[in-house]
């Protein structure tokens, strides 16, 4: 530990200086105007990791963004480690709220404000460095992989195709993910579980064009009306999803599974003041941390129609949409609860409007084992690191590629993520902790170590 963190603290602000470079290219896979700055990332990635110690690394075409694909091999007998990070980041919209420009990185607090530099630059590059760590060190004591990709963000539609036509390559004992978060540093936790995701868009349409609302209004259904009526619809007064069957499948927790993930530090006054809310609203019967990490959800992520301009259009749209999101719960199945969205939404449409229901992409929910050599020897770097145990929790998000990595090569992930819920990702004013940064730099060398140790 005492070389990691000298190697850690002589190259400080050298690491820093390089991840800045990596956060001020817009690498927003959702627009297309944005292409050449994800090729460029793609570019940079792979310098990285040869400049680290990769005897191997390529960037690989695909039908979409490129996968940067990296490795050192060091002994066939050794264990293999596949660690998984994407360079693709969420679009800065809305640009007002930024405090400051989102692909020039800003220290505040001891913190970095940027887009992607918790989710997920900041991450998979702790990995980068604390490789070339290892390298440098001449400790490096397993084989290890990487496969950056830049398309998580937008549902990481070709990763899987890579993914099943390189199963040779991809061959490794275990995932290694850095796309999480901790409770905080000084309550360190590893993530036993992801929700599922299914992702839709939906579209109302009444009159075939835009119409005077006052020549008009009350005779003819207006899309944005009946559209906020249906999706108000969808939760009863216990904010229960109200999708028949859509309950079918959860896995409820036990008493003690439950007692256990309550565990966790949690300060309701803190969350609401932190969020500036005055009061929480979710599913009834079922705490913050069992909503969050637990249960399965239904929210809208954007709805829009009609005249959004500058002052006033008294306009009766002639349709309006909306993006639904629904997080997933073990053993729910994406394309089933998109099916059941679907029907559902179409069966409660009045005659006066046609309704359309566009699926965009889903994954499914994972739970981690917390009994293998790779959680344990995670739980042994965390332990040694941080100077204590960390507290199992369930992660709220979602990362379809968890699921796809079992089922497609057999071998399960571990997820050891560094940064805070409080990091505003996919907000105005991303942030990760330059402390949780080093902090990550310094205890995934021990996570190679204890899990070479533990598989001989």
């Amino acid at each position: 530990m005492q070389d990691i963190r000298r190697y850690v603290g002589e190259n400080k602000q050298r690491f820093l200086d390089e991840l800045f470079e990596l956060l001020r290219f817009p690498s927003v896979s959702a627009d297309p105007k944005f292409k050449a700055d994800m090729l460029k990332t793609a570019e940079y990635v792979a310098e990285k990791l040869k400049s680290a110690g990769a005897d191997t690394v390529e960037i690989c075409a695909t039908a979409g963004y490129p996968i940067v694909y990296g490795e050192k091999i060091i002994d066939n007998s050794l264990p293999t480690v596949l660690v998984y990070g994407h360079y693709d980041v969420q679009p800065p919209d809305p640009l007002n709220l930024w405090h400051t420009p989102p692909f020039e990185p800003t220290i505040r607090d001891e913190k970095i404000y940027a887009r992607g530099s918790c989710d997920d630059k900041g991450q998979f590059y702790m990995h980068v460095k604390a490789f070339e760590l290892m390298m440098s060190t001449n400790s490096l004591p397993c084989n290890i992989k990487f496969m950056i990709e830049g398309e998580e963000e937008v549902g990481s539609s070709n990763l899987g195709i890579f993914v099943s036509q390189n199963k040779e390559r991809l061959k490794a004992d275990v995932v290694l993910i850095s796309d999480t978060s901790m409770i905080s540093l000084e309550h360190p936790s590893l993530e036993t579980g992801l929700r599922g995701l299914s992702y839709v868009e939906v579209e109302v349409t009444g009159p075939d064009r835009d119409l005077h609302s006052g020549v008009y209004g009350g005779a003819v259904a207006n899309p944005a009306t009946i559209l906020s009526k249906m999706i108000a619809s969808m939760h009863d007064e216990n904010n229960h999803i109200t999708i028949p069957g859509f309950y079918d499948d959860v896995l409820e927790l036990s008493v003690e599974e439950r007692e256990m993930l309550n565990r966790a530090p949690y300060n309701e006054l803190e969350y609401k003041i932190d969020l500036k809310v005055d009061e929480l609203w979710g599913e009834k019967g079922y705490t913050t941390l069992e909503r969050t990490g637990t249960r399965p959800t239904l929210e809208v992520n954007g709805i829009w129609g009609g005249y959004i301009g500058e002052g006033a259009k008294t306009v009766l749209p002639s349709k309006a949409f909306a993006k639904i999101s629904m997080r997933l719960v073990p053993n729910q199945h994406s394309d089933k609860i998109t099916k059941l969205f679907k029907d559902h939404f179409e069966s409660i449409a009045p005659k006066s409007v046609k309704v359309k229901v566009t699926p965009h992409h889903g994954g499914e929910p994972v739970v981690t084992p917390t009994d293998s050599i790779a959680y344990k020897a995670a739980q042994k770097a965390i332990l040694e690191s941080f100077g204590k145990e960390p507290i199992p929790t369930r992660g709220g998000g979602s990362i379809p590629i968890v699921a796809l990595f079992e089922k497609e090569l057999g071998i399960k992930t571990v997820l050891m993520g560094f940064g805070l819920d409080s990091d505003n990702l996919h907000s105005p004013n991303e942030k990760f902790d330059i402390a949780n940064f080093y902090k990550g730099i310094e205890t995934i060398p021990l996570f190679h170590k204890y899990f070479a140790e533990l598989s001989r």
